[in-house]
């Protein structure tokens, strides 16, 4: 059984920085892709990075420039850096893991986190 764990979502104002982490625990392996997702209350969860085990990475356009990922492939753990955010990237932010097709838009994920809450203010 594999579980992942998501750590580092708060509170910040528009134009601040977040760093969110995701560690993976139980009977892991190396990950062929992992991402993060994010889900506002009635609307559906949207993919916003993924990253292979290669290092190929894909971003959604909204976070293109601002956002960034990064993983340890040795401890199966992925990171999220967040820069110059705003009030719309407010949401529940989630881990997922092992999608044969390693996409923000399209990938099928086995595993997901409980989630970590980031919330920007104007």
């Amino acid at each position: 059984q594999v579980r992942l764990v998501e750590s580092g979502g708060g509170s910040v104002q528009t134009g601040g920085s977040l760093r969110l982490s995701c560690s993976a625990s139980g009977d892991t392996y190396p990950f062929y892709c992992m991402a993060w997702f994010r889900q506002v209350p009635g609307k559906e969860r949207e993919g916003v990075a993924a990253i292979h085990r290669n290092g190929t990475t894909n971003f959604a356009d909204s976070v293109k420039g601002r956002f960034t990922i990064s993983k340890d492939n040795a401890k199966n753990r992925v990171d999220l850096q967040m820069n110059i955010l705003r009030p719309e990237d407010t949401a529940v932010y989630f881990c997922a893991a092992e999608s044969a097709y390693c996409s923000v838009k399209g990938g099928l994920f086995i595993y997901w986190g409980q989630g970590t809450q980031v919330t920007v203010s104007a």
